[in-house]
């Protein structure tokens, strides 16, 4: 019984998709596969998707083995909201993997980080030793089917990457070609998004890594490095920040960028900040920053630097109500604490947001992949019910296999060798043509899900055991 348990941007909030993101997605194959009534466990974790396919043993119908899922579930996801995911049975479970791998359930339909993610997710598992017979030939039939969809429709070019979808909302608010950007991270999201970056026209790009990576990764690709003791004043100076790693905890916050503004009080350079013409404050001279109307001087209760210094009633000669400061953030779990948001002349575009905004699907590509999805669905599935009823069908053919040799140890012990080789020749086509329908019968059975009615048949009619 093979069940699947998902949790995604369609049926999830974004607090439980970030809980379950948590989890060690290593690990997590063997915890679910220590179950006593799980026979196999392949668990694909990705950014907006957290998903476990179990094989489940085969004499509990689709309730039970729901049941058994989420008891296994619970065991192995602990804290990590494990309720929020929702259980699908056998065809149901193959066209929804079929179906994530052709990018069809992204928040960006035909993306294609997904299809290496599924391959991943079941080389992991086999790295564990938790897959299964049935979970392998499931896989590799996910990758056959997306494989196909890639080449016969034009999904994969109707979608976009998350990085494109966030960059491209981000274009709408700055210029790229003249915005100074930190990228936090240095991952594989990370060399995607300097690469749209780049192709968006920015020039001015450092790397910060929290995790100390990110001299390699500048080096590599010819861009600046922010050494961690720098990286507040990194981060208030940047027009953008994009963040992707994979912490698990905040690299951004509000501390962080306030402790960067207040290295930066003297000139008032950091983003949100415009010199009011003949104002004579000293800012730093040639510093990019977005196009914004021309600023207007705010009162000295209206600077989040300066408040405390100004003279009574003088007014603060930077434009502070503009924001100019422009936080991507596309972790999960979030690598930005939303409290940001509460930080003067700064705005979080973050994957919440981003899926709300992404394009409506390409109609005629999409609806030839879901067409292609299901079929490729149904012939998963009959080929999973003929495999159920296999060893059946092996056993019946043995048992008059058996019969007939009997038979022809009768006919050899009274007749000549010619009599002997023509009543083999006789026994054996009519063998085949006996087992003929029971062998039709059986997978049209099967294929409607009547498997069991087969099997209890020639139990009763021949006395062979339910082994399939």
């Amino acid at each position: 019984m093979l069940i699947c348990l998902t949790a995604s941007h369609k049926n999830a909030d974004f607090t439980a998709l970030e809980a379950l993101s948590t989890a060690d997605a290593a690990q997590l194959p063997t915890a679910f596969a220590a179950h006593p009534d799980v026979d196999g466990a392949v668990v694909v974790s990705t950014c907006n998707r957290f998903e476990v396919y179990l094989d489940v043993h085969a004499d509990v119908d689709a309730t039970e083995a729901a049941a058994i899922a989420r008891s296994a579930a619970a065991a192995a996801l602990g804290s990590h909201q494990p309720e929020a995911l929702e259980p699908l049975a056998q065809s149901q479970a193959a066209e929804h993997l079929f179906s994530v791998a052709a990018g069809l359930e992204s928040v960006v339909v035909g993306e294609g980080e997904i299809a290496g993610q599924v391959r991943r997710a079941l080389a992991s598992a086999q790295r564990a030793g938790t897959t299964s017979p049935h979970l392998e030939r499931l896989f590799q039939r996910a990758s056959e089917t997306q494989r196909g969809i890639k080449n016969r429709t034009g999904i994969s070019e109707a979608g976009r990457s998350i990085v494109r979808l966030a960059l491209d909302l981000a274009s709408a608010r700055v210029d790229f070609t003249d915005t100074r950007v930190l990228l936090v991270g240095t991952g594989r999201f990370a060399g995607v998004s300097l690469a749209e970056l780049r192709r968006r026209g920015a020039t001015h790009i450092e790397v910060w890594s929290p995790s100390e990576r990110g001299d390699g990764f500048a080096r590599s690709h010819a861009i600046g490095h922010v050494d961690g003791r720098e990286a507040a004043l990194a981060a208030a100076s940047a027009d953008v920040i994009v963040t992707c790693t994979s912490s698990d905890r905040f690299v951004v916050d509000a501390a962080l960028l306030t402790a960067g503004r207040a290295q930066l009080a003297a000139t008032h350079a950091f983003p949100g900040s415009e010199i009011r013409s003949g104002s004579g404050c000293p800012v730093s001279e040639g510093r990019p920053h977005a196009a914004a109307p021309q600023p207007t001087a705010g009162t000295a209760t209206d600077c989040p630097i300066d408040a405390g210094t100004l003279e009574p009633g003088a007014h603060c000669p930077v434009e502070h109500g503009r924001a100019a400061q422009l936080v991507i953030d596309m972790g999960l779990p979030r690598n930005v604490d939303p409290d940001v948001a509460g930080v003067h002349g700064v705005e979080l575009l973050d994957l919440e947001t981003i899926r709300l905004h992404a394009p409506l699907e390409h109609l005629t590509a999409t609806d030839h992949a879901r067409d292609l999805v299901r079929k490729a669905a149904r012939r998963f599935e009959r080929g999973t019910a003929e495999h159920q009823v296999g060893p059946a069908i092996a056993a019946l053919r043995q048992h008059v296999e058996d019969a007939m040799e009997a038979e022809l140890d009768r006919v050899a012990k009274r007749g000549s060798e010619a009599e002997r080789r023509a009543a083999e020749q006789a026994l054996r086509h009519f063998a085949g043509v006996l087992l003929h329908r029971p062998t039709v019968r059986a997978r049209e059975l099967a294929a409607e899900g009547r498997h069991d009615d087969f099997l209890s048949a020639i139990d009763a009619l021949y006395g062979i055991d339910r082994i399939a």
